[in-house]
């Protein structure tokens, strides 16, 4: 893509970009030459006119995301360049060899320098998903830029950016195989089989951030009643189940939801098992299991998308957990999440704090939980910290 304008930027305003963050907000900026639209490439310069980044414009608060600190082309060598930089940090991490586990993030936004895009592996598919118009415009670089790093390894690459683009920019886009066509197989994490459906599901089908945190879940579930609330696909639940628990509740406010975990059940476990799905409402269940269990996670939808709604979502935090600590058994542990960014670790931590006072019940932390290695943050981009989770015990 061709420069199309030039971004200046006011006095003093160019601190945090020297330091590497990859925003640009639109009270930093003093002047643009030229008319961009947006998803154009333009140049930032600084107010002595010297030259500091590359980025996508975009309408909003945040002008300009970088996508390079260093005068180049951005032309299909950068983006293969780029591909290639996410793919060998997830074959250090051993992820696109592992016999165990083929589904993994292959891009993680600001965290692979690429902010806007979401790339993920399920098996022999690649999926897609745009949260800005300069990555969706780019869509087709990045199809070649995957094939071109992966080889015959991908045959299918699918866009799922209708539901994440910004409302106004008016792309009409469509969730579309870019490159090959449906593989319908399931994928493994951990030994564990998921069918997961990225053209109908939530995210880019499945939420391959807890991977780590459901490894854990399975090594305390021994001899455990355990309930996951929230449960979408029953991830959680598989993990306890192949960890010996003594019995795995499911509960989520989607039927088609509770209809895939039972799919991934028997494909794991056959007939006979130990599971049960039921489609309700969170809260609603949760006063009715007194001393039921003995392991409860709460991996809950972000309660907070943008900070006009913060103490709104720190309420819901606290009373979700005060629930919890209510009806678990003595003894019992609580895996208790938040995915949204707005949420800080204070804040989180701050709610299952109250949550436990309000209870009454003596809590200790036992973990301190975030997202795995393949969704990477940015050392400069902290924002990206986006998953909290505690691990705790309740006397």
């Amino acid at each position: 893509m061709e420069v199309t304008a030039q971004v200046f930027l006011k006095p003093k305003k160019e601190e945090s970009l020297l330091r590497f963050h990859p925003w640009i907000f639109s009270g930093a900026i003093k002047g643009i030459i030229g008319n961009p639209n947006e998803g154009d490439v333009v140049e930032v310069y600084t107010s002595n006119n010297e030259f500091i980044a590359l980025g996508h414009y975009q309408v909003g608060s945040i002008t300009v995301r970088v996508i390079s600190f260093e005068p180049t082309i951005i032309d299909q060598d950068f983006w293969n360049d780029k591909v290639q930089r996410a793919y060998d940090a997830r074959q250090a991490l051993g992820l696109t060899s592992s016999t165990t586990t083929n589904c993994y993030r292959l891009i993680h936004g600001e965290g692979d320098n690429l902010p806007g895009l979401i790339v993920d592996i399920y098996g022999e598919t690649a999926v897609v998903q745009s949260h800005s118009v300069g990555m969706y415009l780019s869509r087709q670089n990045i199809t070649e830029a995957i094939k071109h790093v992966y080889g015959n390894q991908i045959k299918a690459i699918y866009d799922k950016s209708e539901g994440t683009l910004p409302f106004k920019a008016g792309l009409n886009a469509k969730d579309e195989y870019l490159f090959g066509s449906s593989i319908d197989t399931p994928v493994l994490e951990n030994r564990i089989k998921f069918n997961v459906s990225w053209e109908e599901g939530q995210k880019t089908g499945f939420f391959l951030d807890q991977r780590d945190n459901r490894e854990l879940v399975g090594k305390y579930s021994k001899g455990r009643d355990v309930l996951n609330m929230f449960c979408y696909t029953g991830g959680f639940s598989l993990y306890a189940l192949a960890g010996g628990a003594n019995s795995v509740d499911s509960v989520d406010s989607s039927q088609k939801a509770m209809n895939m975990v039972d799919r991934n059940v028997e494909v794991n476990f056959g007939t006979e098992h130990k599971h049960t799905s039921y489609a309700e409402d969170a809260f609603e269940y949760l006063r009715t299991i007194d001393g039921k269990y003995d392991l409860i996670i709460l991996d809950p939808p972000a309660f907070a998308k943008h900070t006009k709604v913060l103490n709104k979502a720190l309420l819901g935090y606290r009373r979700l957990n005060a629930l919890a600590f209510h009806k678990i058994k003595p003894g019992g542990i609580l895996f208790t999440f938040s995915c949204s960014q707005v949420v800080t670790k204070e804040h989180f931590r701050n709610s299952v704090f109250t949550a436990a006072a309000i209870s009454g019940r003596k809590v200790r932390i036992l973990h301190q939980l975030t997202q795995p290695a393949d969704h990477p943050i940015n050392i400069y981009h902290p924002e990206g910290e986006y998953l909290k989770g505690l691990v705790v015990y309740v006397e």
